[in-house]
């Protein structure tokens, strides 16, 4: 078996094409989304494929047919149409005051304008962005394009700062609003991110957003699933397995419990961590490699906040209210630590609609008894007792979900 070139770090569709990456075809679920609406939100944990997804979508809807040579869009799509692209990207700076967001949305405005022009009267960052978007259309004669990778990044970095966030929330409310001023200007539009914020987030007037986040027929529309990995990476689990004296089936089985496991629906498939099944098979080499890039600072910053005890973490029960939307103002950390890929859906009761939730996989396990053991060891009372912690009590007795909040007694 040839050398092959595993796709790490690589977001760039078109570089990974050319350059001979590995790809496992998503292409399928590409073309359903963009047929099937026109309006869409995702959210994933970090390292999961969201920025190849939208550097996917963007590919095709540019009508680059020869990228996709070979996968299966190629044989669902005739008509090849070349779209004019807005792709912003909210990953690439630090947010620590108001203007570091207006910067970014002030400099993509600029490059999109220098195509398409822009009008003296269009002076907020809204304005540009819906004039923009008209004119784009106008002038090519084709429906727009928008696709946001880490919408969140700035609402995220700003968790434990109200004034901050209130800003960036303001900011974003106004400027994203141009999906529903310019529909009919408008093809397809997608926003990614890690969490999904609520209430009185940019998405309290975004009702025409679709959050596919939790339905099962886009359950692995990012991570590897079971039949990918065995279809694209045999060759692969083969030779992991003999770099570590393993048989093929030992080594699936240990990287079923290392790095499988996501589960972001009731009832449906689990994934893997894309990012670590990639770099284990690169390195031939057992490790957590998600968890050495880095815990969020967000999360960690959330977790000392609220002094939650993360023992707690592995039988959590809760609601899909709370998994599908983060309150910046709540005192509940669930719903971050889920979205952020560190809990996932265990088990589903219908009858009361409830989801058990836990960790995803032994990678995950461990990463979160590091973060415990170490700088983020949550703060004790003077007799040992956590000084309190936040999360959902189920009542076996009433069989009703009530957060709870604690306080510890000397």
């Amino acid at each position: 078996m040839s050398e092959r070139k595993y796709p790490i770090g690589i977001q760039n569709f078109e570089k990974l094409r050319t350059d001979g990456y590995v790809y496992v075809d998503k292409t399928a679920w590409v073309y359903k989304l963009v047929n099937t609406g026109s309006y869409y939100f995702l959210s994933r944990p970090r390292r999961f494929g969201k920025s190849l997804l939208l550097s996917t979508i963007e590919a095709y809807l540019e009508g680059k047919r020869e990228l996709f040579e070979g996968l299966a869009i190629e044989q669902l799509e005739k008509n090849w149409t070349k779209h004019p692209i807005l792709h912003l990207d909210l990953n690439t700076e630090k947010y620590t005051t108001p203007e570091a967001l207006d910067a970014i949305l002030d400099d993509a405005l600029s490059s999109w304008e220098s195509l398409y022009g822009r009008r003296e009267s269009e002076r907020s960052l809204s304005l540009r962005f819906q004039g923009i978007i008209r004119r784009a259309c106008e002038q090519t004669g084709e429906r727009v394009v928008i696709l946001v990778d880490e919408y969140d990044k700035p609402m995220l970095q700003a968790i434990g700062n109200p004034e901050l966030q209130t800003a960036y929330r303001d900011t974003l409310k106004a400027f994203y609003g141009a999906l529903k001023s310019r529909d009919g200007y408008i093809k397809f539009a997608m926003l990614t991110g890690v969490t999904k914020f609520g209430k009185v987030s940019v998405f309290s007037d975004l009702n025409n957003l679709q959050d596919i986040s939790m339905w099962d027929r886009y359950a692995d529309v990012c991570g590897v699933s079971e039949e990918e990995l065995l279809r694209d990476f045999s060759g692969d689990i083969r030779m992991l397995g003999e770099a570590n004296g393993m048989s093929e089936e030992e080594t699936l089985a240990k990287l079923r419990e290392n790095y499988n496991g996501y589960h972001f629906c009731e009832d449906c498939i689990g994934v893997y961590n894309p990012f670590s099944l990639l770099n284990t098979f690169a390195q031939k080499r057992f490790r957590s490699y998600w968890f050495e890039t880095g815990t969020p600072t967000y999360l960690v910053e959330l977790l000392k906040m609220h002094r939650y005890n993360l023992e707690d973490l592995a039988h959590e029960v809760t609601t899909a209210d709370v998994l599908n939307s983060v309150d910046s103002a709540s005192t509940n950390p669930v719903p971050v630590v889920y979205q952020s890929g560190y809990l996932t859906i265990k088990e589903y009761d219908p009858r009361f609609e409830t989801y058990t939730l836990g960790f995803p996989n032994r990678e995950v396990e461990e990463a979160l008894q590091q973060i415990n053991d170490k700088q983020y060891t949550l703060p004790f009372s003077a007799d040992g007792r956590q000084v309190f912690k936040v999360g959902v009590n189920f009542s076996k007795e009433t069989r009703n979900i009530e957060r709870w909040l604690i306080e510890g007694q000397k």
